[in-house]
């Protein structure tokens, strides 16, 4: 075995100024370019899941409120959008992008606050990942004759669009920017505990002085997506979020002439061979599963490793966990920030246990957890077998769980028995094997000797359970057009 490297190291606290930011004590609904009180008067508080406070009241809005916004797309796209000139589309898409990265550092102190997710990741990740989605479709609004030779490409009309919580802004991005660039106009309902950076959104798309009814933006849970899902004059549908919900919404759509895409669930595998450079697999798994404390898609939260080298990848990922900082997001020394929800927490919880009782052998860093909040240590659970639950369901919390394997043939056939379809990762020096493991996993994103990246240009989705469709580059302008 290497010799170990030593992480251990103390960090002065180095919190991330919040003075400068403007959080009102209660937001509206965004409906045709203004923001208007809920038809009946309901609000909703969301709270920083990491000492348990309100930030904030959010409007609920009902079917009267969805109808409305619907009317207010639907007439903005017949009357001004639909027949802007796609170049000055693209003006007003360029112009939210710029005005992005101007509040870039007000967007990720929010978003660290309500979404309880490290400053460092909001601030490095997020949002200048959603500016540069902005700024990718913008290029595209007066291009699309060369995005599909031949054809001409129609907007759909109005997009109903319903996002998670686990990447407020980001997902808001990847949903409105292209289909503005393509002429369509938008009802985007974020996620019910973290509206906020939406509401900002929202706030910057007024100081932007885009036409009143191109974006719509409505606060509320469950019931406000499905009245956006079933209203008969959507015309286009994107949902980003559980399976479960997604399989509902198929279901809701069956029959209809609506379009729709569903990026769900994911179980990723991140497999390590035998001839891969262990540290910086080490730090690719870390990343991996442990990147926004796991409240990721497509986590790499299977992982699987060649058995020769078992014990010294496990040895050293449990040296690298017991650094992790665990606490404050707005620290910007903080590596693991707070569960999402306490709903969220008792679920991570449920799965360990499960584990647990299922003959699992759990190991957790040495961290310590701040006394208020929803925080949960890195986790690794070996001992498990395929039909475990830790290894078929989606945890989305900071868990990995750990087997190994002998054979390239054994490795693909455990990494495809899952339902899920979304990502997975390999880590190998041998190009061949990188082509034999990418071609037979039957994923929609895989990486090689890395985890994690993410561009504008590069289309996102998967297979099976985990989807349908595509979000981001060429791929992501399919769904917002009908070709002729």
């Amino acid at each position: 075995m290497t010799d170990q490297i030593d992480f251990a190291t103390e960090y002065a606290l180095a919190p991330e100024s919040t003075d400068h930011i403007e959080i009102k004590d209660r937001y509206s609904l965004f409906i045709n370019g203004e923001f208007v009180k809920p038809e009946r008067g309901k609000y909703f508080k969301t709270s920083n899941p990491a000492k348990e406070e309100k930030l904030s009241e959010v409007a609920e809005a009902d079917s009267v409120d969805v109808d409305n916004a619907v009317n207010a797309a639907r007439k903005a796209y017949e009357n001004t959008w639909s027949k802007m000139p796609p170049k000055e589309r693209g003006k007003y898409i360029f112009r939210i992008a710029r005005m992005l990265q101007e509040r870039s550092r007000e967007f990720a102190i929010i978003e660290s606050l309500d979404g309880g997710k490290p400053i460092r990741e909001s601030r490095d990740v997020d949002i200048p990942l959603a500016a540069a989605h902005f700024f990718y479709y913008a290029g595209w609004a007066d291009k699309l004759e060369y995005a599909f030779p031949g054809r001409k490409a129609k907007p759909l009309g109005v997009a109903g669009q319903i996002i998670p919580w686990n990447f407020p802004l980001l997902m808001a991005a990847w949903k409105i920017a292209p289909a503005l660039a393509c002429g369509n106009t938008v009802i985007l309902k974020p996620a019910e505990t973290t509206p906020l950076t939406a509401m900002k959104l929202a706030e910057l798309i007024q100081e932007a002085d885009l036409p009143p009814g191109v974006v719509n933006i409505v606060t509320g849970a469950g019931k406000t997506g499905s009245e956006i899902v079933s209203h008969p004059d959507i015309n286009k549908v994107a949902f980003t979020g559980s399976t479960v919900v997604g399989k509902m919404i198929q279901k809701a759509l069956a029959g209809s002439s609506k379009k729709y895409t569903l990026e769900l669930g994911g179980k990723a595998a991140h497999i390590i061979f035998d001839d891969a450079a262990i540290n910086q697999a080490v730090e690719g798994i870390i990343n991996g599963i442990f990147f926004n404390q796991g409240h990721v898609c497509c986590a790499g939260s299977r992982l699987y490793i060649q058995e020769g080298i078992a014990e010294e990848v496990i040895s050293k990922l449990k040296t690298r966990m017991d650094a992790l900082i665990v606490g404050d997001p707005l620290d910007k020394n903080t590596d693991i920030g707070a569960i999402n929800s306490k709903m969220q927490l008792d679920k991570i919880k449920d799965l360990i246990q499960s584990g647990e009782d299922e003959g699992g052998n759990i190991y957790q860093s040495e961290c310590a957890l701040p006394k208020n909040g929803y925080f949960y240590k890195p986790t690794l659970i070996s001992n498990v077998s395929q039909s475990h639950r830790v290894v078929q369901e989606e945890i989305f919390g900071p868990v990995l769980a750990i087997q190994t394997f002998r054979t390239i043939d054994e490795v693909i056939e455990k990494a495809n028995n899952t339902p899920y379809g979304l990502s997975g990762g390999v880590w190998t020096d041998k190009g061949a094997k990188i082509f034999k493991i990418t071609q037979q996993i039957r994923a929609g994103i895989m990486w090689a000797n890395t985890f994690n990246k993410f561009d504008p240009a590069s289309p996102f989705g998967g297979y099976k359970e985990s989807g349908m469709g595509r979000e981001g580059g060429l791929h992501g302008l399919y769904p917002y057009v009908e070709l002729i």
